[in-house]
């Protein structure tokens, strides 16, 4: 393959806030990687699309996401920032990889099943076909890990498939990706209904936990968090609520779990619950004070999508030349 180096490639929709759960299972993480990896993190503004979205606010969010791609610590000097739409291969892939890619792998993505029932009213075929855009946005790049939720693993696993299968076809055309899930936060609960996974799109605010909300805000979303009838700070079963909680709590400050029990021995629910927000509102201070030095030079913004996005496309144009001849196509 054409790389040099071991490459690993993310990306964050522009669609809705983002929340700590995007933050701690993903965001916070990817910086650890640019030392061992050549690093892609991409603005996926196609991807948003699949669902409605005010042109205003997903201009907006775009923007912003770039900013807290930086806030959160990706250096552009170290990692390639750009925006999706900006490097046109990645769709022009998708197509080609849309005609290896079966009817029957894509009706059997779970994702697509959730979003169906959630957007009955828009069941589109780009919703539909979402999961061949992400393997063209990963197998553009020679990607060899791919940093993901435990929500995304199935479609990694897609795209495995689909490399693997144009490789039989035309052989050493992509490299097949890893997945790699953290497992550190990489399951963030709702704050109201704790068996479900926290969710930028819920409608119920005090649910989520923002990472833009101000201080006060989080405090105050954690001591309304859904816990039990016990009063006990202990990880068992049946207590999801607690069991969340503890897990943000030891993400924000690597304590174990055996640890956080210990500290809160005897201390009840109420003191714990003001402890999480405080911890998660401490933590998050310095990138929203970052995030706004950011936002505040647009220019300085757009300067970053013009070189992330030439960045990107140097690598882009290289697969995608080759898969192109690969299939025959007559370049002029």
């Amino acid at each position: 393959m054409f790389q040099d180096q071991l490459v690993s490639y993310s990306g964050v929709q522009p669609s809705g806030n983002l929340t700590i759960g995007n933050y701690l299972g993903a965001i916070r993480n990817f910086s650890l990687y640019s030392e061992k990896y050549k690093c892609f993190y991409c603005v996926v503004d196609e991807h948003a699309i699949t669902v409605r979205q005010n042109p205003a606010e997903l201009r907006r969010r775009t923007y912003e996401t770039l900013a807290l791609y930086m806030a959160c610590g990706l250096d552009p000097e170290k990692n390639t920032l750009y925006v999706q739409s900006h490097v046109h291969e990645h769709a022009e892939l998708a197509w080609i990889l849309n005609c290896y890619t079966m009817f029957g792998e894509l009706s059997r993505m779970t994702q697509f099943k959730d979003k169906s029932a959630k957007h009955a009213d828009n069941i589109n075929a780009g919703l539909f076909t979402y999961p061949v855009l992400m393997a063209a946005d990963i197998l553009l790049y020679q990607t060899d890990v791919v940093p993901v939720g435990v929500d995304q693993k199935q479609h990694v696993e897609l795209c495995r498939d689909i490399a693997e299968r144009f490789n039989q076809l035309f052989p050493e055309t992509f490299t097949v990706p890893e997945p790699i899930i953290s497992q550190s936060g990489k399951r963030i609960m709702s704050l109201a209904e704790p068996t479900k996974k926290m969710s930028k799109s819920d409608e119920n605010a005090n649910a989520v936990v923002y990472i833009l909300d101000d201080r006060d805000t989080i405090i105050r979303k954690f001591k309304r968090a859904v816990t039990d009838s016990e009063t006990s700070v202990r990880f068992a079963e049946g207590k999801d609520g607690i069991n969340n909680l503890m897990t943000i709590y030891s993400c924000f400050t690597d304590k174990s779990l055996e640890d956080i029990e210990r500290e809160f021995d005897g201390r009840g629910y109420g003191e714990f619950k003001r402890a999480v927000g405080e911890v998660c509102a401490d933590a998050l201070a310095p990138v929203q004070a970052r995030f706004r030095e950011l936002l505040a030079d647009k220019s300085a913004l757009e300067a970053q999508m013009r070189k992330g996005a030439e960045e990107a496309s140097w690598y882009a144009r290289r697969t995608l030349g080759k898969v192109q001849k690969k299939l025959g196509f007559v370049k002029i």
